[in-house]
């Protein structure tokens, strides 16, 4: 199997932190000046739900500038290719692998998340509903619009070539998200909502049978020349791994 290392190269981000105290939300014009350089975070320090809410609606889908808000402070980032490159693969990773162990799944791609009933908002890289009642109550929805409608997604993924300045974990933990996959320039974290409402780090997936390592294999080590070839290795080795799986809860069931 061909291999190869693609490491992100970008350097050091500091953080801007813009002055206070804060009057007025800044103009679109404005933010594209603060995020001229990608994945660079900007950040709002003690800012209400009115400016979180002003700010996320005036900026269009288009723009690739992501807003996050912990209920205090509030984080604007502009999307570089190095960040779309791995978000793009570690979504294509998840689709892969759960079309393949045949596991139910919906994504909802790169969706703002804005929920005044917590005063919490952040835009996830990649989210996906696992759980049964949820799929069932998208499948109901019929693609409406409205963020509002939809259940939290079960997991979320977060791509952090630079240091988050808000609270994104508390952000998730308020929606009830189950799982969140963190890629870091250097390795791939899980972590799993505890019952006390903070995250814990895991070793593999609640929802697809693959380990932190395992993922960082195949998005940060494997070959990416040809994407058809690199999609069809990933399709053989979880084939081989379901039927692994298959064989090991046969074992069980004929030892009950």
């Amino acid at each position: 199997m061909s291999t190869a290392t693609t490491p992100i190269t970008m350097p050091d981000l500091s953080p801007f932190e813009v002055p206070g105290p804060v009057t007025r939300v800044p103009s679109l014009d404005e933010l594209r000046r603060l995020t001229e350089i990608p994945d660079r975070r900007v950040v709002y320090r003690n800012v209400d739900w009115a400016f979180y809410e002003e700010l996320v609606d005036s900026i269009p889908a288009s723009s690739h500038i992501h807003v996050d808000y912990d209920g205090k402070d509030l984080e604007v980032m502009a999307i570089g290719p190095d960040h779309d490159d791995v978000t793009y693969y570690l979504g294509l990773f998840v689709s892969l692998v759960a079309a393949v162990m045949e596991i139910p799944h919906r994504g909802l791609g790169s969706t703002t998340w804005k929920r005044p009933e917590i005063a919490r908002g952040l835009e996830a890289d990649q989210c996906y509903y696992f759980q049964s009642e949820k799929l069932a109550e998208v499948a109901r929805l019929r693609r409406s619009p409205d963020v509002a409608h939809y259940p939290n997604p079960d997991l979320a993924i977060e791509v952090d070539l630079s240091r988050p300045e808000v609270d994104r974990a508390s952000i998730y933990a308020a929606l009830k998200v189950t799982e969140v996959w963190r890629f870091e320039r250097e390795r791939i974290i899980i972590e799993r909502l505890t019952p006390a409402g903070t995250y814990a780090e895991v070793e593999s997936s609640g929802f697809l049978p693959v380990r932190a390592e395992e993922i960082w294999h195949w998005i940060a080590e494997e070959d990416f020349t040809d994407e058809s070839a690199w999609i069809r290795r990933l399709q053989a080795e979880m084939k081989k791994k379901a039927r692994r799986l298959a064989r090991a809860a046969r074992r069980r069931g004929e030892a009950k």
